[in-house]
């Protein structure tokens, strides 16, 4: 079993003071030569997601195709609504089942996988309360928040994995794909990304944003994707389950877990609460999320 479990930290680094006394008058006056390595420039850190305030703004200037697709669902004539983002890209590319979180599709979780799109993947983000508001709509239909969670709370699990494998099933047919599917979700979602790996042994790769860990023992044995989880530390409810998950994953399984010093539930879309924990959070998992992707989906 493959586990590494970190807790990541800020660390503050001490300056010279007032930018005096770094160096002696031989070392600053040593005239440079041809022969001395230019140092490499360092590497610029991925663009986070949008903020829930800036999400809409951040999707009225993406320069990125996206669509709304209306994906059968067998045996009702409710199609699941989905929000599909295509990268600006050569070559097939890896694809993303973008799931919500408590409070269905917003415009949040729309620019998440707009974001996913910058990074070289197909964002594939269902509305997975299609059909459970009135007239037959989704999110959008229900109102306020308090609605959208109570309604999502009598979406049994293996209504929401028959969702996820009709939007899989499309996803697998998008000609500019190369057939490689993952998961990754948030809250609600992160819970449905990690059972989702459990149920669908085809899933190549899932992240759990602060998401809570399979109950049973006998969902982890049948997961075969790995999986990497980001937590907040200050997040007890969701991290409680954490160890169970560890301790279930066997030998030739994968899951890796990171909690982050002081951050909180929610922390990609609420960046900028607790006074920076939470962005720092943002600033470390979100680039391991795409170095994991690109490690499990890509080629």
């Amino acid at each position: 079993m493959d586990i590494r479990r970190g807790l990541v930290i800020s660390a503050v680094v001490t300056a010279c003071t007032f930018g005096l006394g770094c160096a002696t008058p031989d070392e600053t006056d040593a005239p440079t030569t041809a022969s001395e390595a230019v140092p490499e420039p360092m590497p610029t850190a991925p663009a986070l997601p949008p903020t829930e305030a800036t999400a809409p703004d951040r999707l009225n200037s993406s320069p990125r195709h996206g669509e709304w697709v209306d994906v059968t669902l067998p045996g009702s004539d409710m199609p699941v609504s989905t929000w599909v983002v295509y990268p600006e890209r050569a070559g097939p590319a890896p694809v993303l089942l973008v799931i919500h979180e408590i409070f269905g599709l917003t415009d949040w979780v729309r620019g998440v996988a707009d974001q996913f799109a910058a990074e070289g993947f197909i964002a594939v983000a269902p509305d997975l309360l299609s059909g459970m508001g009135p007239d037959g709509g989704g999110t959008a239909s229900l109102g306020g928040r308090d609605n959208v969670v109570a309604t999502i709370r009598t979406l049994e699990p293996g209504e929401r994995a028959r969702r996820l494998d009709a939007v899989r099933l499309y996803a697998l047919d998008i000609p500019a794909g190369n057939g490689r599917i993952g998961s990754v979700g948030f809250c609600w979602g992160g819970t449905s990304s990690f059972a989702y790996a459990a149920s669908q042994p085809a899933l190549d790769a899932a992240v759990v944003y602060y998401g809570t860990s399979p109950e049973a023992a006998d969902e982890f044995a049948q997961i075969v994707a790995p999986v990497l989880g980001h937590y907040g530390e200050d997040d007890e409810r969701v991290n409680s389950t954490i160890p169970r998950a560890e301790e279930a994953m066997v030998a030739g399984q994968s899951f890796e877990s990171n909690i982050y010093a002081g951050a909180g539930h929610g922390f990609l879309r609420a960046q900028d609460d607790r006074e920076g924990a939470n962005l720092r959070a943002s600033e470390a998992a979100w680039p391991r999320t795409l170095e994991f992707f690109r490690e499990h989906l890509e080629g």
